[in-house]
């Protein structure tokens, strides 16, 4: 019994003195001191540390997992998470700037050659209203065309034709009917005529193609002050002198990423913030998308018109908005788990002590959260920061190429 017992006992402990004497403990500063057991050095008293290269105890890595290729399979403890299933509102975030509404746009041309004789409009978004004096000019050619109708009403009362149509040409060519019956009843021409505004807005100076010199643009025009039109510039019939702008009616051009494009349309609700007036929102919804991209652009622009009747909002004010796009049922995970290599988007699946590399589509955003509609169950666990784990040039051009 006695030595049955002793064999017994001999196997674990050799055993087990085999499993110690693996881990071998140095000292930092000598390193010829090696003990199968912790403590001091016998030379310089600091601590003994486990010697570099071995695997601690019960770490449960296999020298498989080690191995594997580090261009699709990353070692790490970083955060898990599983994708949610829910139902989501969706919305698109975009960023944009307030602009005058090019539909009230009103050109205001010479309709006649001649010269400014004096000019009532002195700056640039001078308020004017319809039927208000801007501008007298001397013209030649109107001149004899008044002493032709002048001369038929005195001399030809009788030719009833002829004079209509020297009347007609004289409205045609920009004069009123209060004008025109003034020079027949007078017998005097309008040696300087004055011209009266069709329309009522704001005054913007032309365009600057037709003005000399590179004055600052605002909004498209010229923001010279005064106007570039002088009195006493001759002017040619057609050119235009003056717009003028309805200020009530603004809308907001807001700049839609092309990876969201496709759940945008038409009435959608919009809520508008100013960056300089953060408390202030103002409700609309999508009236125009552009059908086509501008040059140079990657994003579609859409437009909100908006009214402007106590003058609150300024052209050119940065605006951020949000757009209620509907909701949608799916697997929602973070932003921050997905990483995007261009032509594919990559999750990291965790799979025991290793994260692998795994490719997925994606559908709508919200906020911070993106929907997956292919590659992922809901039992699936993945890395809660994708980037953190990217690490790796290798994986970089093989993924981004696959």
């Amino acid at each position: 019994m006695l030595v049955v017992t002793a064999c017994e006992n001999k196997k674990p402990a050799s055993a087990a003195t085999a499993v110690k004497s693996d881990v071998k403990y140095t000292c930092p500063m000598h390193p010829q001191i090696m003990e199968d057991h912790p403590g001091s050095c016998p030379i310089c008293g600091m601590t003994l540390v486990k010697r570099s290269g071995q695997a601690s105890e019960g770490a449960g890595i296999s020298l498989n997992t080690v191995l594997q290729p580090v261009n699709s399979t990353v070692i790490s403890n970083v955060e898990a998470i599983t994708p949610v299933q829910k139902d989501m509102p969706t919305k698109i975030t975009a960023q944009g700037y307030l602009d005058f509404d090019t539909r009230t746009f009103n050109n205001i041309a010479s309709r006649f050659s001649g010269r400014i004789e004096k000019l009532y409009i002195k700056y640039a978004f001078q308020e004017i209203r319809a039927g208000q004096r801007i501008f007298d000019i001397y013209s030649p050619d109107l001149v004899s065309a008044q002493q032709d109708l002048i001369y038929l009403s005195k001399n030809s009362a009788q030719e009833t034709e002829l004079i209509n149509a020297a009347r007609q040409k004289l409205l045609l060519s920009g004069m009123t009917r209060q004008q025109v019956t003034q020079v027949v009843k007078t017998g005097k021409a309008f040696y300087s005529l004055p011209v009266f505004s069709p329309y009522e807005g704001h005054v913007h100076d032309t365009p600057h193609d037709q003005v000399s010199g590179d004055a600052p643009m605002v909004a498209g025009f010229a923001n010279n002050l005064p106007l570039a039109i002088k009195e006493g510039m001759n002017v040619a019939k057609g050119q235009t002198l003056f717009n003028v702008v309805n200020p009530h009616k603004l809308w907001a051009i807001l700049k839609i990423d092309q990876s969201v494009i496709a759940s945008l349309k038409l009435n959608q609700a919009v809520q508008l913030i100013l960056t300089d007036k953060p408390e202030k929102t103002i409700a609309g919804k999508v009236d125009f998308i552009e059908p086509a991209l501008q040059n140079g652009d990657k994003t579609t622009s859409i437009r909100v018109y908006l009214d402007n009747m106590d003058h609150d909002l300024k052209v050119n004010s940065l605006v951020k908005a949000e757009i209620q796009t509907g909701t949608k049922h799916g697997l929602w995970i973070p932003r921050s788990a997905i990483i995007n290599l261009g032509s594919s988007k990559v999750v990291w699946l965790k799979s025991g002590a290793l994260y692998r590399a795994h490719e997925v589509n994606t559908g709508a955003v919200n906020g911070n959260e993106m929907q997956i509609v292919k590659g992922l169950a809901v039992t699936d666990s993945l890395a809660i920061n994708a980037q953190y784990l990217t690490d790796s040039e290798s994986f970089l051009k093989t993924k981004g190429h696959e």
